[in-house]
């Protein structure tokens, strides 16, 4: 496996709980679990790196944006520019989904688009070995 489920169980900077319902956008910084719903975008801080982590129970009707995704609940919307994306046995996506790296486990659906694009590092480190890089 590229990821473990065990690396969601880090710490948590922030935690919307089962039962807790935003409606809104919302941006976070460092290690974001979500366990309710959430009725628009969620989207991590651009100066910093950011984990969202979708339990079981949680539902996202609107787009995600962050480094590092762990989803097992669902997602109604697009998933954009995501270096690492793991998609558990629960997760259920109904949208486009950018990624650099994705790990899907058994059991997991998506029922839309998947785009694949290189990591900034990845780019960087090609074009460096291509003739004039």
């Amino acid at each position: 496996m590229f990821f473990k489920a065990a690396s969601s169980r880090k710490n948590i900077d922030t935690l919307i709980s089962v039962g807790t319902r935003i409606e809104g956008d919302i941006s976070f910084r460092g290690r974001l679990r979500l366990d309710g719903a959430v009725r628009g975008n969620v989207s991590a801080l651009s100066d910093q790196p950011g984990t969202l982590v979708l339990g079981e129970k949680a539902h996202i009707d609107g787009n995600i944006q962050a480094p590092r995704v762990v989803v097992n609940g669902a997602i109604d919307g697009q998933v954009k520019d995501c270096d690492t994306i793991e998609l558990l046995a629960r997760a259920r996506i109904s949208g486009e989904v950018n990624y650099t790296s994705m790990e899907i486990h058994y059991g997991a659906v998506i029922d839309g688009r998947l785009v694949h694009h290189l990591g900034a590092g990845l780019g960087q480190a090609a074009a460096k070995r291509a003739p004039g890089g």
